[in-house]
């Protein structure tokens, strides 16, 4: 049968669908210094405004005070000898001294080693012998961990330790006073022999099995990444910033401190580890304009009992990252928080770590449906884990990112490095991701995370959303659990709101009928009080699913 003209034409100029990948184009250049010579700019240009703020202190610096104890502490650390390339650890929750060690090991090229403040004594010791650390700043102690106590046990077996500086103490006063009478050529000469592309910090990744890996980032990696983020933001020097999420993570030390001082904005630290009343009160107190958290800190803060008592009025911005966003908690940040130009970031450590960011005008739906577009002089790709051909729009695959956020590699491990970063220079990330045809990326869960039933792969991310909509249900996780039949089942773990009854797996199941495929209805409802989490309030669903099997007295198939 002959074709008409006009099929025929229809066939000849079809469009093929686009590929998943997008580059992130900017007038704006990229960054060419170092840290410390872009924080001196800053005091330059800003030496009289609010640089850093400590509320359970009450401490301020402006930035001619803090760069003069910034300075005294570079100069103090060249006095025991600390020069370029050394490891120096930081150990600590968030107080001034971390920032200070920050910035000064910045100035004189020594690589700060960011070690979690939850870690125990085998695990520190394992990180001061993987970076070959020769100086420890360290907390005394906090809360329950003691700091001090844990290094005097583990520093006889690691050999590279030499000197242990306790933040607050005699010793660290006195490092600082040796710094100020100390001759500032000294550090200028450091300082002007450093580049922009030499490491200079390496954080320690959780990974669900074997020991962590040391993710080694630039200047030129995090200096940026933070720029660029407080770039989209719309940074100013008029920004006062709530920095709640911990400063050993790129979430606090990149997203946050060098996305202010990179614009001159207001670092301001609401207490030393996550606190729902002390962060709304140094938001109201300070008026700070922008507030950063993954979702599980503004569900704690949006549930406050003193929650209305607090002016946030000041608050016009932000950042929700480390883990998927709910529909519902990112409405109420909008509504009731009053942060409408919030941002959704994505990325991980070893990507210094934003790749992709919803910007401040994008429409609410986009913001709370998606991870954004890609950022700034950066590319993204959706692939196939199976081929690493690059899939069509709108089909699921692995996310893949390049460009100068890339980690230099993961420390002392160039077989884990290339396991992770392809010759190519793409970091595969592990994540599933779908790209839209406006080039916007939606997360739909870990390849790890994915939980393949009877030949069904099932995202959690998908049913934890739709599980959000449930009245009572103030958080949910969902998880894949053994099953003899169809090899996994799905098992939904629940936080109540306050006064509701705890749902149970009939319930679950009524709410879903009919709304849910039958595949994707959670089998099983565990109801508890929280989630165990990382430090950084990321959900550690392997822990769920290690409790799991014994919950429900399950066992591998």
């Amino acid at each position: 049968m002959k074709r008409s003209p006009q099929s025929r034409r229809s066939r000849r100029y079809a469009v093929p669908i686009a590929p998943s990948y997008a580059s992130g184009p900017s007038r704006v250049p990229l960054l060419g210094r170092t840290i410390g010579d872009d924080f001196d700019r800053a005091v330059r240009a800003f030496p009289d405004r609010d640089a850093l703020v400590e509320r359970e202190t009450g401490r301020r610096w402006t930035y001619a005070e803090l760069a003069a104890d910034v300075d005294a502490l570079a100069l103090g650390l060249l006095g025991l000898g600390i020069v370029k390339g050394d490891r120096v650890g930081i150990w600590a929750p968030n107080r001034a001294e971390w920032t200070l060690v920050q910035y000064a090991t910045a100035k004189i090229g020594a690589v700060l080693v960011t070690v979690n403040p939850a870690y125990r004594a085998h695990e520190l010791e394992y990180v001061l012998n993987q970076s070959g650390i020769r100086l420890l700043a360290a907390a005394d102690r906090f809360r329950t961990s003691d700091y001090a106590g844990m290094i005097e046990e583990v520093s006889p077996r690691c050999p590279a330790l030499e000197h242990v500086l306790l933040l607050g103490s005699g010793r660290w006063d006195d490092v600082l006073a040796a710094g100020r009478r100390a001759d500032p050529a000294v550090l200028a000469a450091a300082q002007a022999a450093l580049s922009p592309d030499d490491p200079i910090n390496i954080q320690y990744t959780s990974g669900t099995t074997g020991f962590p890996k040391g993710a080694t980032l630039s200047h030129h990696n995090i200096l940026n990444n933070g720029f660029f983020v407080g770039e989209l933001l719309g940074y100013t020097e008029r920004d006062r910033v709530c920095i709640p999420v911990p400063f050993y993570h790129c979430f606090g030390m990149v997203m946050g401190n060098l996305a202010c001082t990179s614009h001159g904005a207001t670092m301001v630290i609401p207490a030393p580890a996550f606190d729902p009343a002390a962060t709304l009160a140094a938001v109201a107190a300070e008026s700070c304009t922008s507030l950063y958290g993954v979702p599980t800190m503004f569900i704690a803060e949006l549930a406050d009992p003193g929650f209305d008592a607090y002016d946030l009025s000041s608050l016009r911005t932000g950042i929700m990252a480390g883990s998927p966003c709910p529909t519902e908690v990112m409405k109420e940040v909008i509504g009731r928080m009053g942060m409408a130009e919030v941002s959704i970031c994505y990325g991980m450590t070893e990507t210094s770590p934003v790749s992709t960011q919803t910007r401040v005008d994008d429409p609410v739906e986009r913001r709370v449906s998606t991870v954004g577009r890609v950022g700034p002089h950066l590319e993204v790709k959706v692939v196939d884990p199976d081929t690493g051909l690059t899939v069509p729009r709108g089909t699921p695959g692995e996310l893949c990112t390049r460009g100068y956020s890339v980690m230099l590699g993961y420390w002392g491990e160039p077989e884990k490095t290339a396991e992770a970063v392809d010759a190519a220079r793409w970091m595969h990330t592990g994540d599933l991701a779908v790209m839209d045809e406006e080039g916007y990326l939606a997360i739909t869960g870990r390849i790890k995370d994915m939980v393949i039933r009877g030949g069904e792969n099932l995202y959690p991310r998908e049913i934890e959303e739709f599980l959000h909509g449930h009245p009572d249900v103030l958080d949910v996780q969902v998880i894949g659990v053994p099953d003899e039949k169809y090899g996994e089942e799905l098992m939904a773990w629940v936080r109540m709101r306050e006064g509701a009854e705890p749902l149970t797996a009939e319930a679950v199941h009524a709410y879903c009928r009919g709304r849910l495929a039958h595949f994707k209805i959670p089998r099983y409802v565990h109801v508890v009080d929280a989630f165990p989490m990382t430090v950084t309030g990321k959900v550690r669903k392997v822990e769920m699913r290690e409790a799991a099997a014994g919950i429900l007295g399950l066992k591998s198939p």
